[in-house]
This record gives C-alpha cells, structure tokens and sequence, in this order.
C-alpha cells in the first residue's frame, strides 16, 4: 500500500477536531505508511494530541497566517506539506476549508482530487474510493492511477481516531504566506441557543409546512408554532431540518418560521445529515424528503395521518396526533 498524507487545521483551541480525527481514521484503515501534516497557528499541541496515531512523520506548516480559512494561504500550506511528504495518497476531512483550497492544490500539483469520499478501502493493493451519487440513490466505487490522488472524507462515516497523547516529534515546513486579498477582522456567530444546525447533536427535529397551516380552530399559529420548535431546539439540544415544502414558504407570501432556510432543508435537493435519531412533525414523509433521512438510525413521526408516507415502512414509529399537543406536552416535560 502507497504512503498516505493525512491533512489536517488545527482548531482555534490548538486541537485537532473530530472530522480530522476521522480522516486519521480512514486513512489508518488503508494499512500504508502514514505522515500528517497539520497547518495553524501553532501545531506542537496537536501533534502531541495523535502522537500515538503510528505515523512515521508529523509535518507543520505554522505561523499567524494559517490560523484564518483563506484559500491562497490554505493552498500554499498544503501544496507544501504535499511537496515535502511526496505521498502518492493525501487524505484530508471534507471540511469547508478544504473542500475549497485542495481541489486547486491537486491541480497544482498535477494530480485528482474525488470529493464526498464515504468509504475507503484496498483492492487488489491500491486504494478506492466510494462514495454516492444522485442524492445517495447510486453508490460508486472510484480507482485511479494518477498521483497524487486527494480524497476528501465526509465527516460522520468513520470513528473519530482515540489514542493516549504523548510528546511527538515534529518537522517544520518553512512556507511563506503568499499576498492575500482577504483580512479576517472577527467572527460573527449566533449564540448558541439560537443555533439550529447542529450537526453533532443526537437529535434532529424536522418540521414540516403543517406547522403553518390551518389548524383546529381555523386559523394559522405560525408564532405559537415558532415558540414551540425554538423552545424544544434549545431543552433537547436538538439540530433543525425542514422539509422543501417549509422552507419554499418565504416565496410564497405565506406564514413561516422566521428562522427556517434552504440551509435547513432536508431530502433529495437539501441536506442528508448523519444523527442517530430523527423527529419529524407535520411533513408527510413523501420520497423526494425522505432520502435526506437515509443516515438517520431511529425515525419517528408526528402526523396527523395514519396513511402518511411515514406509515409506509419509513418510520419505525408514528404517533397519530397533533403536533402542536405533542410539543406543548413535551416541551412542558422538558421544563
């Protein structure tokens, strides 16, 4: 089996987080000699971190320049840690910073790149990549023969690597930053309560267009129902999906969630998220949404019909009620 270079960021705490502990772990999978390469501010606390991984070689690229998600800066830094591990094989967590500077960086360097990797795997000694297609519905397993060969492994579909830290030894790689356009001058995040997408999070809680509906009475409550999701979010710490049909409301001029978007979409044109469990209200469960829950293990469903798409074999359980009830009920439970 050929070396294989893993690529990793260090995080802003100076660790190395899951999805990158996750690509150690593919690439241990492989069997090859493997070197990392970790780019930040600083990196000795993170090498310290996998220094019982079993790779042959730890390769830094460090310095205040690397510490912010640039794509010349990111680029740089990994072309030159490609350059001084000559690994035919270089893996890397598909992660927003380098799902944008490695597809370039394979092109510096004249090799390929496959992104969305879910698998890797040894046949017939060389490596190969499977990984979906068509929203999930096609699998494919990919090889090829050009080198380097950049893989960029989705996070959730392997174990994060765990080991004892210890003191490792590292090798400095000597890059200077190139001119950047870009200055980081802060970040912006919503507080944590007020956070919907929550990809770590156990639970993922989807609401359908019902929430918006006409209810018993003959009227919408698109506020009450707002309170209702927001307020369970924040107990279960849960991570929030909709369906197309709900987030397709804000265009229609009709009630919505205001804090529902396409980035909460799930199913065949949205999202496919990775949680061990999933609580879907008022969405019928039709195919096009469903797919979206393909990596969800536990499925259960709030639906008013008990010939929804969700009675069909997609949910391993469905409560015939009303969502608005269930929720009051729940949220109340959960104090």
């Amino acid at each position: 089996m050929e070396t294989v270079l893993v690529l990793a960021h260090v995080e802003a705490d100076s660790a190395l987080g899951k999805p990158a502990l996750e690509a150690l772990t593919a690439a241990r999978s492989l069997g090859g000699e493997i070197v990392v390469g970790l780019v930040g501010g600083e990196a000795q606390a993170a090498a310290d971190q996998i220094a019982g991984c079993g790779a042959t070689r730890i390769l830094t690229v460090t310095g205040d320049a690397f510490t912010q998600s640039r794509y010349c800066t990111d680029a740089a830094a990994a072309e030159a840690l490609c350059r001084a591990a000559a690994a035919p094989i270089v893996i890397a967590p598909s992660t927003t910073r380098w799902a944008r500077a490695l597809p370039g960086v394979a092109y510096r360097l004249g090799g390929r790149v496959d992104t969305h990797a879910a698998n890797l795997s040894v046949r017939d000694g060389a490596p190969a990549v499977t990984r979906w297609f068509y929203r999930q519905r096609m699998e494919a397993v990919l090889m090829r023969t050009e080198r380097p060969w950049v893989m960029l492994v989705d996070p959730g579909c392997y174990a994060p690597w765990s080991g004892a830290p210890g003191t490792a030894t590292v090798e400095a790689v000597a890059v200077e930053a190139p001119p950047c356009r870009t200055t980081v001058v802060g970040v912006r995040a919503p507080k944590a309560d007020e956070q919907t997408i929550r990809p770590e999070a156990d639970l993922l809680f989807v609401a359908g267009a019902g929430w918006t509906k006409k209810q018993a009475d003959g009227a919408a409550h698109a506020a009450e129902a707002a309170s209702l999701i927001l307020g369970f979010l924040r107990a279960a710490k849960a991570s929030l999906g909709g369906s197309k049909s709900l987030v397709d409301l804000s265009g229609e001029g009709e009630a919505v969630l205001p804090f529902m978007t396409h980035l909460n979409q799930i199913g065949q044109t949205g999202a496919t998220p990775r949680h061990p469990k999933g609580l879907s209200t008022c969405c019928h469960g039709e195919e096009p949404h469903v797919v979206g829950w393909r990596f969800v293990n536990q499925r259960r469903a709030i639906n008013l019909d008990p010939n929804c798409g969700w009675a069909r074999g997609k949910a391993d359980v469905l409560y015939v009620a009303d969502a608005f009830e269930v929720m009051r009920k729940v949220n109340e439970m959960m104090g």
